[in-house]
């Protein structure tokens, strides 16, 4: 039986080896006595069936606990000596349990850690800290180093006899992996939360050995190998480290509280920039995400108290119940956890800001200040400085040109930038001609000298423009969107009254219809289609897509399509971003955020009506000239589906229609101006006629017009979200033909959206 505490050396090593029970691999047999016989738990590894197990000769099976799919077997054994013998898969097999451990730790506050690759000077870090800092007694750190790591080993000792208060430290190695089976190591960025691109990583092997751990029944193995007298155990990693506190200790804490236990709930934390990258330090932790921070839950508990009926977790303790005040923060440091990568590999650095607690903690417990973020001045904002430009792309919107343009020149907007490629209908001739006007600027997209899309190359070139970098406000929008400004007298100086204070607006889409117009006709757009989507339109998800006005103020750092990239996270608390309606929106949305959601979404002051389809036949050469963005994707039937809504009819924007006709009279006064006009209007009706001519797109333009679809453009909002992604073509006609009732929902299963 195991040996007082006071006669072991401050550091045990102890090597655990799996043995064959059976045709079953036993990780350990642990043997403890009680009364005149011996309580044995078995730890199998996942995968391992609980039927597989049955009681043999004198043992008696008192429980099986499946845990994240690995069991740990508790048996009976009488007498204090010899093999326990149990039936596996209908045969008898026996196992020679060693001997419970768990006089090292009688009486201490013990931390109980996984080692998968930290250093050694990480390790004497934690183990000082918690030992100065909250009193921690004793540390069981189970190695996952294949057999163990000799050297990390004999290095441990030396640091573990100069931390005073240390009174045990155990190192136990294992020669079987603990790993999450298909996964590359615990550090690689793949298995950070938070890490960006993940669908673009390079992968190494799956690594059992250094994989996150899957073998979570290992906690209620080591308590029955070696913790189970411990006065309290706080479960927490070697890139953890709670946070400093007044009052008692977490393990204190945890023996009074009523369940034996508290929860620890971990806030992530970063470097900004690893003073030594290639040995990064507890104090270099400085930042936390301000909008979407992760959290990570263990714990730490009294196992007198909380009893012998608490199962041990990875993140709690069933069975017991904590008090909602029964809690204590810790820190979790990514930087080591992820070590060997960059900080912007496991982070979009743009969510990250300054912690003054963690700023404390590196100086006060580490005596290191951390690289700090950089600092840039606030933005200074003259509310009388309202010149808007819009950047746009374009090719071969001739026709719907000049009514765009004239109708955002008379709401306001001062100043376009305009990239085309690819035009064959008269747009660049009708661009080179406004510009020389002085009415907008022209520019060749460069996007396939950038390695580009045509609207991503467009936003890029743009940021480097005088007009763009002039701009007071800023949108990026297309020649199908229109700023509906519902306020006011309609223009964007109403809109910037109703918003004083706001440095951001999302104008969400409302998505027009063709309003079963089917013939292309030269008339203004917002004048032909009236019917649209309703306000609250939850699907197709494209329905709340926004773009976004913002002040031209450095909050940013880049164009985007849909809101401006690249925060300047040192700025993220001068944001002052509001819906349509007015309402702020909230910080988890300021960096990647392109939709507006049911909380989110408002109307009231300002939307953009999104004519994305228009007549029938102009929709014919919208898809055969292709898109800007995604470029890859066919804009055939399923997309006229989506985004043909012609529910309800919104006439608010054709109270601007004098404004713009007058301001289109003005432009059209220009004999150049229209006869380019007119060129680009006959240059689309040309090619709608020579698209109709051919067999397949006669064929889809009397699809497009037919009783089908212009019922399906009524209907949307009895269709489940995968009706959407598979296309009108998953809806019976019986459905088609019916007349729904209000709350009628009609959907399809997920393996049938690959249209």
């Amino acid at each position: 039986m195991p040996v007082p505490p006071e006669t072991e050396p401050r550091m045990i090593r102890r090597s655990l080896r799996a043995r064959r029970l059976g045709q079953r691999l036993c990780l350990d047999a642990v043997a403890r006595r009680e009364g005149a016989g011996r309580a044995v738990w078995l730890v199998f590894p996942v995968g391992t069936p609980p039927a597989a197990f049955g009681p043999a000769a004198a043992s008696t099976i008192r429980d099986i606990r499946s845990i994240g799919g690995g069991l740990v077997v508790g048996v009976a054994v009488p007498g204090d000596a010899g093999p326990v013998v149990l039936r596996i898969d209908g045969q008898e097999a026996a196992i020679e349990p060693r001997a419970a451990e768990t006089a090292l730790f009688a009486g201490l506050a013990t931390l109980v850690a996984l080692r998968n690759g930290e250093t050694v000077e990480q390790t004497g870090a934690w183990l000082e800290y918690h030992v100065r800092a909250h009193g921690a007694e004793a540390a069981l750190i189970l190695d996952r180093s294949p057999g163990g790591d000799g050297a990390y080993a004999d290095a441990l000792e030396g640091v573990a006899a100069g931390i005073p208060g240390l009174q045990r430290l155990v190192l136990v190695d294992l020669d079987q992996p603990l790993g999450k089976p298909g996964l590359p190591p615990e550090s690689h960025p793949f298995n950070a939360a938070e890490a960006p691109g993940k669908d673009r990583m390079d992968l190494p092997p799956p690594d059992p050995w250094t994989a996150p751990p899957g073998e979570l029944q290992l906690y209620e193995w080591l308590r029955h190998a070696f913790l189970d007298e411990a006065r309290a155990v706080a479960n927490i990693e070697l890139y953890d480290l709670l946070a400093p506190a007044d009052g008692p200790s977490v393990f204190d804490r945890a023996a009074a509280a009523p369940s034996g236990t508290l929860s620890l709930i971990g806030r992530h934390a970063f470097p900004w920039r690893p003073r030594d990258p290639d040995a990064p330090g507890f104090a270099d932790h400085l930042c936390v995400q301000f909008d979407t921070p992760r959290t990570a839950r263990r714990w730490c508990v009294a196992p007198a108290c909380a009893g012998a009926d608490a199962v041990w977790r990875m993140v709690r303790i069933v069975g017991t119940g904590p008090r909602p005040e029964d809690t204590a923060p810790f820190y979790r440091c990514m930087g080591l956890r992820h070590h060997g990568h960059p900080v912007s590999q496991i982070v979009p650095k743009t969510s990250l800001v300054e912690d003054p607690a963690l700023l404390m903690l590196a100086e006060t417990w580490f005596g290191k200040a951390p690289v700090r973020i950089p600092e840039i001045a606030p933005p200074r904002i003259d509310p009388a400085a309202t010149r808007t430009a819009i950047v746009t792309t374009m090719k071969n919107e001739g026709p719907f040109i000049l009514d765009w343009l004239a109708y955002h020149r008379a709401i306001g907007v001062d100043d376009f930038l305009i990239y085309t490629n690819d035009c064959t209908d008269g747009t660049d001739t009708m661009l080179n001609l406004l510009q020389a006007k002085g009415l907008v600027q022209h520019r060749d997209n460069p996007y396939r000298g950038m390695g580009l899309k045509p609207q991503h190359a467009a936003l890029q070139a743009a940021e480097a423009e005088p007009l763009i970098r002039g701009a007071d406000w800023l949108i990026c929008m297309d020649v199908d969107e229109y700023i509906n400004i519902r306020t006011g007298d309609g223009t964007l100086n109403a809109l910037f009254a109703a918003v004083a204070d706001a440095n951001m607006v999302s104008c969400t889409w409302r998505l027009f219809g063709n309003s079963d117009i089917h013939d292309f006709a030269d008339t203004p757009v917002i004048a032909q289609f009236t019917r649209c989507a309703p306000e609250m339109t939850r699907k197709p998800h494209q329905a709340w897509g926004f773009k976004t006005l913002f002040r031209n103020i450095g909050l940013f750092r880049k164009l985007g399509v849909h809101r401006p990239k690249g925060l300047n996270p040192q700025l993220w608390d001068r944001i002052a971003w509001v819906n349509g309606s007015g309402a702020p929106m909230p910080p988890g949305m300021y960096r990647n955020a392109w939709r507006s959601t049911a909380a989110t979404v408002g109307y009231d002051l300002v939307q953009l009506n999104h004519y994305a389809v228009r007549s029938a036949e102009s929709f014919l050469v919208k898809r055969d000239r292709g898109r800007v963005n995604h470029v890859d994707r066919d804009q055939g039937l399923a997309y006229w589906f989506r985004m043909n809504n012609n529910a309800e009819e919104d006439l608010s924007i054709q109270r601007m229609i004098p404004a713009m006709q007058a301001e289109r009279a003005r432009l059209l006064a220009d004999p150049g101006i229209a006869a380019a006009h007119s060129a680009c209007v006959a240059a689309h009706r040309a090619r709608i006629d020579e698209l109709k001519a051919r067999p397949d797109q006669a064929a889809f333009l009397a699809e497009l017009t037919g009783w089908r679809m212009e019922r399906l453009s009524l209907m949307h909002r009895h269709f489940g979200a995968n009706v959407f992604l598979a296309g009108p073509e998953c809806i019976p006609d019986e459905v088609v033909r019916a007349d729904p009732a209000p709350d009628f929902l009609f959907t399809v299963d997920r393996g049938e959206t690959a249209h």
